[in-house]
Formats: structure tokens, C-alpha cells, sequence
């Protein structure tokens, strides 16, 4: 297959109030190169040479929106994201009050094609000028189709985004890495209480356990008329006054983070409701002396369906995780709550008779879909 050549983009001028064209800049010739020796010729903006390349676990995530929220989500740390939906940047990128942390997470994009005009009131900037600020490669040109169904049969795999004249990779495992360490927040925050509430938790106070945690867990609390205190995630806030945890998302493998498991251990003790969210469900799995393993395709994008074990209802959720729960290891006096139909793994566990309950998935999905968003007023109503 022959070499992409250069390309410059243009992309379009809305809302941008510096006289440059949104996502002006060049792409130049490069690969995706897999661990098994595939490569997927493409182009890409944002290497610093042609020598330049980044590594990570290459993931997919099929969702047509929500390309800003996935890539600031602390959860894809280590990961180099595939977009599968042809028009990755048609909308460009909003300003930072809407993303999920203050930066992008992932080590870098791969999309079919990365559309450089956008139209959409609220953007500021194209995706490709943004991705290039934020020091994170994006190539295109790549043959996502083909690449999906490769991880698809194969699993997920390390890879590497890589200038034309890289040399051999040295691929980079994130998984025996401390990634909850690099996202987590550095110090204990108070984040007061926005609007008003229809539950009667307004006042309540919340620690939220930052693994990682997205901005809309904290929103979709403070929503509800519940104050928060974020704290990192190996701060032990159990001496403190509070009336329920949230346990949040996070990157990586969950056994990477044995500093949190004696802390969620002593909230379980002073039985205050508690909630756990996508790492936050494996965390408190191990806390409780269960066992977690590396899923080989692992959940992501917008379109998950699990079905709730008492109702049987079904819901469409969002995720982003490798790793899952050993049902069979699980303590007696817990129970699973949700299951994915896609694979039968657990999504969710609770206990039998007190108010602890945990689920895989992102109840606090951002754009959505926003079928499970339930989870958060039935915690409130736990308060």
C-alpha cells in the first residue's frame, strides 16, 4: 500500500476571533503499527517528527457525538482512541465547561477521516487545533472498518502512532502502570450544591473518591441539591463528618490501586450509602474480597446494553473499561444487579441488606444516553 502524501487542512473560521482558520495545519505521512506487526497507513497532525511516536492500548468507541467528552474522560488514560463514526470533528470543540477534566486523556486518535471545517454555535476551535495544542496526535486516513474488525476478533492490543521514519516500537503497557495516580485530584476540594433539588438529600454531604473521576459525576450531584468533597484517591476521609461515597471511574487495572482498598474498607464499616461507578464497581469488588480479570475486548462507546436482575428491564449505557468482576468470587451477602448482554459479564453489584450498590457503567453519561441517570436520585434518596 502506498505512502498517504501530506495534506494541509483548512478547517472553518466560526467562532474564532484570532483571524486563523480553525484546525490549519499539516498532516504528514504515518502509521498506526499494532503488536502483532499490523500497520494502518495514514496521516497525522500533531507528532513532533517524523521519528516521533506514541504508544498505548489501541481501543475502539463506536459513538457517532461525544468525541470531546470521551477524549477528557480520565478513564482513557494509557489508551490510544479509535473513532469509528466517519465524522469525528464535524461539530469541533466546545469550551472547557463542558469537557470532563481539564485535558485529553487519551495518547492519541485514529479516525477515517478528521473533518476540519465544523458548524456548531458553541464551538471554539476545531478538533485537529485542539488535539495539536493539547499535545495529542491524531492520524487519519486509517481504514477504521478493517482495524475494528482486527481488534475485534484479536482483542484489544498495544500499539503505537508513528512517524514514517520511526524506528522499531517499544510498546508501552499501561495496564502495569499506575495510571489512577496521574489523574486523580492533588488535594481535597468543596464543591457546593447548584439549583434545587426534588429530593430531600439538599444539604447532604458527599465524598467523592477521585480515581479519575468525570466533571459530570460532581454535576450530576451537585444537581440534586448535594454538596461534594472530592478528595484523591488515597486520602482517607473516614474520620471525617459526610452521609454517603462515591466511589468514581478511573483508568486502568483496578489491582494497580491497593492504597484505596483499606479506605473503602472502613466506609463500608460506618455504613453510610455508597455508590460506585465503572473502576469504582472493581474497587470496591476487591475491597470486599472479590476478584476482577482483563476482559479481552473490554465495554466501550455509548451503545452497551445490560439488563437490571430484579426487573429485567434492559438499558442502553455508556462505558469505558477493560476489566471486570469474577461472580463467582463474589462474598454472599452480595448480589449482581446488572448484567451485559453482550457477553453475560457482571455491570453492577449490591449488597443484600445494606445501602451499598456499585454499577460498570456511567450512569453520569455525557452527551448520554442518559437511560440509567435514575442511579443518582435513588442515591440521594439513600442520603
Amino acid at each position: 500500500m502506498a505512502t498517504p502524501t501530506k495534506r494541509r487542512i483548512k478547517g472553518g473560521t466560526a467562532n474564532r476571533t484570532d483571524g486563523h482558520p480553525a484546525g490549519d495545519g499539516f498532516f504528514e505521512p504515518a502509521e498506526l503499527r499494532l503488536r502483532d506487526s499490523s500497520r494502518y497507513p495514514g496521516r497525522a497532525a500533531g507528532l513532533t517528527g517524523p521519528r516521533d511516536a506514541r504508544y498505548g492500548d489501541v481501543v475502539f468507541a463506536t459513538g457517532m457525538t461525544g468525541y470531546v467528552e470521551s477524549l477528557t474522560d480520565p478513564s482513557y488514560a494509557g489508551q490510544i482512541l479509535v473513532f469509528t463514526y466517519p465524522l469525528i470533528g464535524n461539530y469541533g470543540v466546545p469550551g472547557p465547561e463542558t469537557w470532563e477534566s481539564k485535558r485529553v486523556h487519551a495518547r492519541a486518535v485514529v479516525v477515517a477521516e478528521a473533518v476540519g471545517p465544523y458548524s456548531h454555535h458553541a464551538a471554539a476551535r476545531s478538533l485537529v487545533d485542539w488535539l495539536r495544542g493539547q499535545d495529542v496526535p491524531v492520524i487519519e486516513g486509517v481504514d477504521t472498518r478493517a482495524l475494528t474488525r482486527r481488534l475485534r476478533e484479536h482483542g484489544t492490543m498495544l500499539g503505537a502512532v508513528a512517524g514514517h521514519e520511526a524506528g522499531r516500537p517499544r510498546y508501552w503497557d499501561p495496564y502495569r502502570t499506575h495510571l489512577v495516580s496521574g489523574v486523580s485530584v492533588a488535594e481535597p476540594a468543596d464543591l457546593e450544591p447548584e439549583g434545587s433539588s426534588g429530593t430531600r438529600a439538599r444539604g447532604k454531604t458527599v465524598v467523592l473518591l477521585d480515581c479519575g473521576a468525570k466533571e459530570n459525576i460532581a454535576r450530576e450531584l451537585r444537581s440534586l441539591g448535594i454538596r461534594v468533597r472530592r478528595v484523591p484517591y488515597d486520602h482517607d476521609f473516614t474520620g471525617d463528618p459526610y452521609d454517603g461515597v462515591v466511589l468514581s471511574n478511573g483508568p486502568g487495572d483496578p489491582t494497580m490501586v491497593p492504597e484505596t482498598l483499606p479506605i473503602i474498607r472502613k466506609a463500608l464499616r460506618r455504613r453510610k450509602p455508597l455508590l460506585g461507578i465503572c473502576l469504582g464497581v472493581q474497587l470496591l469488588a476487591l475491597a470486599v474480597g472479590a476478584k476482577t480479570y482483563r476482559l479481552p475486548y473490554g465495554h466501550r462507546g455509548q451503545n452497551q446494553p445490560v439488563r437490571d436482575m430484579r426487573t429485567g428491564r434492559c438499558y442502553v449505557t455508556s462505558q469505558n473499561h477493560g476489566f471486570a468482576i469474577d461472580e463467582r468470587t463474589l462474598p454472599r451477602n452480595w448480589e449482581v444487579s446488572f448484567k451485559n448482554l453482550n457477553d453475560g459479564s457482571v455491570e453492577g453489584i449490591r449488597h443484600r441488606t445494606l445501602p451499598f450498590q456499585a454499577v460498570q457503567f456511567h450512569p453520569e453519561a455525557s452527551p448520554g444516553p442518559t437511560d440509567t441517570a435514575e442511579l443518582f436520585r435513588d442515591f440521594a434518596e439513600a442520603l
